[in-house]
């Protein structure tokens, strides 16, 4: 039998019908299907049942990548690498339509997301990401303006992505156990922005400015962003709120005017 690894975050989604309900989320048939840690290749076979036009997976572990390729070997239009996700330029990786699946580490979910929010070409090529998060994690990411959830990571998301919440996943679904609840969420690009924000990094910059205070007004931190005369140009821009209190749409507004000052 193989263990999971602690380092790498692995526990083995082994619940068929979990495995089942995740698949159904989307239409794969002749599409592409990137799978982001197959690990034992459970979702993996169930995708393949589906036939779709390709699948990609990424297995970091060395060992696991080893008993994929054994597993596999049957397949002609499956591809596998063995690397990590946040070293792997998957952006060059996508083909047109594809559909990205992904029981993530959660030590690394936060940033493996944050990686398909800074793509430098977008719209992307790929229609949908269907990835599994720790609960308290998707409450963050979903968590809507003036909620207790609401912040930085779902300001970011929302601005690229729209976000849907599938549902929950118990620890007995794994092996091993976790000591927590998974969330499965379901992302879908949008197209065209409203706001025309040139790099997502500056849209971190200055929700990190402003929510490195969360408790505060951010009276003393706007300054550092932006004039007073920019400042009397947003809509709903009060120096006396606090950083939950801003709307999305004043964050984004924030940072059309910090592009020109400060674009990089």
């Amino acid at each position: 039998m193989k263990f999971a690894k602690k380092s790498l975050g692995q526990n083995f989604l082994i619940d068929k019908n979990i495995i089942k309900k995740i698949i159904n989320v989307v239409d794969i048939k002749n599409k592409n299907v990137i799978e982001i840690g197959p690990g034992k290749g459970a979702l993996t076979e169930e995708i393949l049942k589906k036939n779709p036009e390709s699948v990609t997976l990424i297995e970091k572990d060395n060992s696991l990548f080893k008993n994929l390729i054994l597993k596999f070997s049957h397949n002609n239009n499956l591809r596998l690498y063995n690397d990590d996700i946040l070293n792997i330029n998957i952006e060059k990786l996508i083909k047109k339509e594809t559909i990205i699946f992904g029981n993530l580490p959660y030590n690394i979910s936060s940033q493996i997301l944050v990686k398909f929010l800074r793509f430098k070409v977008w719209p992307p090529k790929f229609n949908d990401l269907v990835l599994m998060f720790q609960k308290e994690l998707a409450e963050k990411i979903t968590g809507k303006y003036l909620s207790s959830n609401y912040g930085r990571l779902s300001i970011i998301s929302n601005y690229r992505l729209k976000v849907f919440k599938k549902f929950n996943i118990s620890a007995n679904c794994f092996i091993p156990k976790p000591k927590i609840i998974s969330t499965l969420l379901h992302f879908r690009p949008i197209q065209k922005d409203k706001f025309k924000i040139m790099n997502i990094n500056n849209l971190e910059k200055v929700t990190n400015i402003l929510f490195s205070e969360r408790r505060k007004m951010i009276n003393k931190n706007i300054k550092k962003i932006l004039t007073k005369k920019e400042i009397s140009e947003i809509n709903g821009l009060s120096l006396m709120s606090r950083p939950s209190e801003l709307s999305p749409e004043i964050y984004y507004k924030i940072t059309e005017f910090f592009e020109k000052k400060y674009s990089i």
